[in-house]
């Protein structure tokens, strides 16, 4: 590349999140004419217009997400991510067994625990936006999960205060330490209290229980990019659905708790002026 062709992408790069945010933005009149539409005007309040308009935005946004990253994502799942590269063979196990679905929105990637469902899988997803409900129940039914993908309506830090109901009937409670992996793709950046709560998920982990994570993070790689970034996020949390750019999540996941294997870096293709970085990879308590 010469310079003139460096200095045009750097700057395209830089613009991204501003088209982000106006591509989330335009979906704002349509998410307050459908409230005002089907809901009494006494119950429409501003984070139940934040709650609708996120989903309408994440419909197109994480569908594309889903579309470009499929088949690494399906690589973590598969425990087939070293480096954050893909590698041919398993370097950990796949998902199985008790899963905890963190903040799985509308379900772009229920279908991939269908691969999993030997007869022992059990996924829970919680997810406390109850506009994202009717979607991720549609998936999970179309990936072949009913019975398997159960939806946790509450926060991370109830969990373990809901009853579900299993496909016998029963009724069962997620105790800490009985479960195997936990999955956060994209989600960390949103959740309340993200220290405590992670910290909090690490504690659901059985012992050699894997968590699986794609996740978006706070830069480290020069002044400028770090003031660039938290210009941005100035907006950023107001507009797409409380996320908030410059969370040090990979910190925070490794100070919850002692790790047997550390495998979580930021994908080697990344470049130095990327605004929204990510870590990916597993951790093996």
């Amino acid at each position: 590349m010469t310079a003139v062709q460096d200095f045009f992408t750097v700057c395209l790069s830089l613009l991204f999140p501003w088209q982000f945010l106006g591509i989330a933005i335009s979906y704002l009149p349509g998410a307050i004419k459908h409230l005002v539409q089907t809901e009494p005007l006494q119950n429409i309040s501003f984070s139940r217009i934040q709650d609708v308009w996120f989903n309408a935005f994440w419909a197109r946004a994480g569908a594309n997400i889903r579309v470009g990253n499929g088949p690494r994502i399906t690589a973590l799942l598969e425990g087939r991510i070293s480096q954050a590269q893909v590698v041919d063979k398993p370097v950990v196990s796949p998902v199985s067994g008790v899963i905890l679905d963190i903040g799985p929105g509308p379900g772009f990637w229920v279908d991939l625990y269908a691969k999993s469902n030997t007869g022992d899988l059990k996924v829970y997803g919680v997810e406390p936006n109850t506009t994202a409900h009717p979607g991720l129940r549609m998936r999970a039914h179309q990936a072949g999960l009913d019975g398997v993908y159960n939806i946790i309506p509450a926060g991370i830090q109830d969990i373990s205060n809901v009853e579900v109901t299993e496909i016998d009937g029963s009724i069962s409670k997620i105790e800490k330490g009985s479960v195997d992996c936990i999955v956060t793709l994209l989600c960390l950046c949103g959740i309340p209290e993200p220290e405590e709560n992670i910290a909090e998920l690490y504690q659901y982990l059985k012992k050699g229980g894997r968590w699986y994570i794609f996740e978006h993070v706070k830069t480290n790689k020069n002044y400028f990019m770090r003031f660039y970034q938290a210009f941005v996020n100035l907006f950023w949390p107001h507009i797409i659905g409380g996320c908030e750019l410059c969370r040090d999540t990979k910190k925070s996941l490794l100070q919850a708790g002692a790790w047997e294997r550390v495998d979580l870096v930021q994908p080697p293709e990344e470049t130095w002026y990327a605004t929204v970085p990510h870590v990916f990879g597993t951790l093996t308590k």
